[in-house]
């Protein structure tokens, strides 16, 4: 295993994992960002697109569910794509009151670029692993966030 190329803060060090991963989130995220910017839009707003691109026409709350961003994270990039003409939202036939969501053309054209991004993404972060490494990594990274999300919060921080 190769050494880390940064310092590990001492108090991280009871938690050697858990600093790694964020530390690969972070850094993740930032490329993601970056590229993302390219494309003028702002992250989480692509996980939104990507929903919609594999079903159109799902309320805000279906969308909510999907992507497991916060109401207000999901209403402002959702008034931002809006603005940009990449969606539109209107009531639903069976109740006023429920928004309905919409790719506009311009909105259905991003399904090459964010497929190319996110190929080029993983590319990126794969780059010093094997295939069997990379695959490896994705069953252990999906064990770790089954493992999270099973763990029920303390109750002064789910309340």
């Amino acid at each position: 295993m190769p050494a880390p190329t940064h310092r590990t803060p001492s108090t991280a060090g009871e938690g050697p994992m858990s600093y790694a991963i964020f530390q690969l989130a972070r850094a993740h995220r930032a490329r993601a960002a970056a590229m993302l910017r390219e494309m003028d839009l702002h992250p989480g707003q692509e996980l939104l697109l990507m929903q919609l691109l594999d079903r159109d026409g799902q309320t805000q709350s279906e969308l909510l569910e999907s992507v497991g961003l916060d109401h207000s994270t999901v209403s402002k990039s959702l008034r931002r794509m809006q603005d940009a003409g990449l969606l539109v939202r209107e009531p639903a036939a069976h109740d006023r009151r429920v928004m309905v969501v919409h790719l506009t053309d311009k909105g259905r054209a991003l399904r090459e670029p964010i497929a190319a991004m996110w190929q080029a993404l993983e590319e990126t972060s794969a780059q010093n692993l094997s295939a069997q490494e990379a695959e490896s990594f994705v069953r252990t990274a999906y064990a770790i966030t089954d493992a999270i999300n099973s763990r029920e919060l303390p109750q002064e921080e789910s309340e």
